[in-house]
């Protein structure tokens, strides 16, 4: 493990394993009959999904697929099985060398409940919308019936939702603190974050013969260990078991040893002449110091309080929360260990980022760009909302409190080449049906940090903030878009191309550092209106949320606005909210919905705090604590938790103020805070005191505003809608990268 941890083997570097000579398939076979086709006897991995199998770079299952089958494997796949028994999964055979387990691009509880706790009618990723076709959990349901299929074949689970439950977590919808996804799902081995390196030496270490059991080196992965297993004698463990600043404990010299020298207390610069046999002491120089330093921090591993003692003391919990995200930079993060009972759950450093020469060779995989044709004429939704999106980059250094992007992408950009970008777009307009011209989107989970990165890669590596935008932009962060401005001249000249469209959201106050930018994406790029996310106006929430403040909004819509007009063209703005994040009050509620009542906003769907596990606001939900700061047993900032469903509608309705049917509540609401003043007709109050006939009922409906004369603003998100926005899924693999980056307020967000 030593030396493996910090090598960085190329993507595509190993030597093709020898089923290679079979060549890519058409598609990945779903049923026996498409391996016969292919002349298989059997696969070497199948791959286990709850979503349609779609051979795009969108789709994680697919993007993994295709890169194990670059480097040689059979790949299989088992779309939607019945998880009811072991049948299903024995359709293809028992795989050669592992299974590989995912619930598909998105949780499997946000895809199937709402911020409410209600089932969902439909599923973006299954054909034609068609519900409950994946269980609850779906990782540890379809782990468990591998194993009953096909006891001893080794089992490694992956994607978004096993990612996010690595360690013991607050899990919402049981309203109570789960163990890791591992020892529940039985898995031999889970895969986090990036996990394209992890996946592809695992597959060619198994080809090799090594046992799954022997492989803990890995960056990027998590196993269950003996208790107090460590990886050789010479690693430490640095006990972080209780709310104190970790650190590590000295060895201290033994007073009898019969030697001299530093380590026992002698002035290592006395310049007296050393004793017969020993070596005169050598001043180490200052790198030498710290190369010694960091070979120790990577022969070190933080043991967080066990899973016994988290699930019963928020204090704890918290702790060991903010120990984890102050562990999560590639280039310093120390491995770490929790206890569930008598095991230890070990979790490797994450992994290296990709190259954006590995990225583009990923992404240029010989994908068919379209639905299985097992599916005839069924409408997959979530691929219709993205099929004629580009990917252009993946990863979030914004760290927003209720995202998971940073837990899962991280914070180090990964950004594909122009020319690449290119030629997917090409590729799009000559193989995927249906193609007019348009470009939906050249994005990802924020559509303006393409080849933005830290100036300096010492830095870095070194660096354990948790934003690089937050409280304010780092001095040391490149806001240079040039890039970006070249990759959009480029896209929108190319024949047949009519218009690019930016579907993703976008960080404003990156933006702002370039006018240049904003001005090409309102003049070529804009088709109406922009999607941003200021999420609050209040600073106190604003806080909890790592969100600058609305100040930031004011300067980029003056831009927005001014480009706007220079290109005599009537756009808009519309900002997303949201509601019942912790730290919320009411009070913050109310001066919100008088900011979007003097700003002339009506927005229709609006969405609520969802607390997605290890997200930090999810911490703050569940303990009533703030993370973000030192935490101590008493004492400590307290951070309030809406959690009874009053609250939260009330919350809700403040974001839609204007509705009829929301204006009871209201109504009983301000006057309980005092702020009668607020109901009436005039134009600084913001309900009436009447109620129309025959509400509550039917909403009124009303798409978002702004201005005296301004229209609907597109399709706003909605929590009943498990859709993302196009390019925000442009393909992250399933293995620890989700098409779409999950947030804590919905499955459909971006910056």
């Amino acid at each position: 493990m030593d030396s493996n941890m910090q090598v960085v083997r190329p993507l595509f570097g190993h030597r093709k394993f020898w089923a290679h000579r079979f060549g890519p398939a058409p598609f990945l076979p779903m049923s026996r009959a498409e391996m016969d086709a292919l002349g298989w006897d059997s696969c070497d991995i199948i791959l286990v999904t709850g979503d349609a199998y779609i051979d795009h770079p969108s789709f994680g299952m697919a993007l993994i697929g295709r890169l194990l089958e670059a480097q040689g494997f059979r790949v299989g796949i088992l779309v939607q099985p019945d998880w009811n028994s072991a049948a299903d999964f024995k359709k293809l055979g028992k795989p050669n060398l592992f299974f590989g387990v995912t619930a598909g691009n998105m949780d499997s509880m946000i895809n199937r409940y709402t911020a409410d706790r209600k089932i969902r009618s439909d599923d973006a990723y299954t054909p034609n919308a068609e519900p409950n076709k994946r269980p609850d959990r779906a990782v540890t349901v379809y782990a468990q019936r591998c194993r009953e299929a096909f006891p001893g074949t080794p089992i490694i689970v992956g994607s978004i939702e096993a990612s996010l439950r690595r360690i013991a977590h607050y899990d919402y919808w049981s309203d109570k603190v789960r163990r890791s996804v591992l020892p529940d799902s039985k898995a031999d081995l889970l895969i986090f974050g990036n996990a394209e390196r992890a996946v592809v030496e695992v597959a060619h270490r198994l080809a090799r013969g090594e046992k799954i059991s022997e492989i803990r080196d890995l960056r990027g992965t998590a196993f269950m260990a003996s208790r107090g297993w460590l990886p050789s004698d010479d690693w430490d463990v640095m006990d972080s078991t209780e709310v104190d600043t970790p650190g590590p404990l000295p060895k201290h010299a033994d007073p009898y040893a019969m030697e001299s020298g530093p380590n026992n207390g002698q002035n290592s610069a006395s310049t007296a002449a050393p004793p017969p046999g020993e070596h005169p002491v050598r001043i180490v120089s200052r790198a030498e110091r710290l190369a010694a330093r960091k070979e120790r921090r990577a022969h070190t591993v933080v043991r967080l309080p066990s899973y016994e003692q988290v699930k019963d003391d928020p204090v704890l919990y918290a702790h060991a929360s903010r120990t984890l995200h102050l562990e999560s930079n590639p280039g310093n993060a120390r491995a770490l260990v929790q206890a569930h009972g008598e095991r230890d759950v070990w979790l490797n450093p994450p992994p290296f980022p990709l190259s954006t020469e590995e990225l583009d060779q990923v992404y240029e995989l010989p994908y068919a760009r379209r639905a299985h044709p097992s599916y005839g004429e069924a409408k997959i939704p979530a691929w219709e909302m993205i099929r004629f999106s580009v990917n252009i980059m993946r990863g979030c250094f914004g760290g927003c409190t209720f995202c998971s992007i940073t837990e899962h992408e991280g914070r180090i950009i990964q950004s594909r080449s122009e020319d690449s970008v290119i030629r997917e777009i090409e590729e799009m307009r000559d193989k995927t049906p249906g193609f007019t011209g348009v470009v939906s989107d050249l994005g990802g989970p924020t559509a303006n940090m393409f080849h933005l990165k830290c100036k300096d890669e010492k830095i870095e590596s070194a660096c354990r903030r948790l934003s690089c935008v937050y409280p304010d932009i780092c001095e040391n962060m490149n806001t240079d878009h040039s890039q970006l401005i070249s990759l959009y001249r480029r896209a929108r000249s190319i024949k047949g191309v009519k218009k690019v469209q930016i579907g993703s959201g976008l960080r404003y106050d990156l933006a702002v550092r370039s006018p240049e930018y904003i001005k090409e994406l309102v003049t070529h790029h804009v088709g109406g209106y922009l999607k941003i996310a200021p999420e609050h106006t209040e600073e106190g929430t604003l806080s909890k949320m790592m969100k600058p403040g609305i100040g930031s909004y004011d300067r980029f819509k003056q831009l927005f606005d001014r480009f706007s007009r220079e290109a005599g063209k009537e756009q808009y703005l519309i900002p997303y909210f949201i509601a019942a994040h912790p730290g919320s009050t009411d009070e913050d509620m109310l001066n919100l919905a008088l900011w979007l009542k003097k700003n002339n906003f009506r927005l229709d769907q609006v969405q609520a705090f969802v607390p997605t596990p290890m997200a930090l606001a999810t911490t703050m939900y569940h303990t009533e604590r703030n993370p973000l700061k030192k935490l101590q047993r008493n004492g400590g900032e307290v951070v309030s938790a809406v959690r009874n469903g009053r609250q939260r509608k009330l919350q809700k309705a403040f974001l839609r103020y204007h509705d009829p049917v929301n204006w009871p509540l209201l109504r009983e609401a301000l006057k309980e805070m005092g702020r009668a003043d607020l109901i009436g007709n005039g134009k600084k109050q913001l309900i009436p005191a009447w109620q129309p006939a025959g509400v509550p009922g039917k909403s009124c409906g009303q798409p978002a505003r702004t201005g005296q004369n301004q229209k609907a603003a597109g399709k706003p998100r909605g929590e009943q809608k498990p859709l993302r926005q196009p390019g925000a899924a442009a393909g992250r693999p399933a293995f620890g990268k989700p098409t779409t980056p999950q947030r804590a307020r919905g499955p459909a967000r971006k910056a």
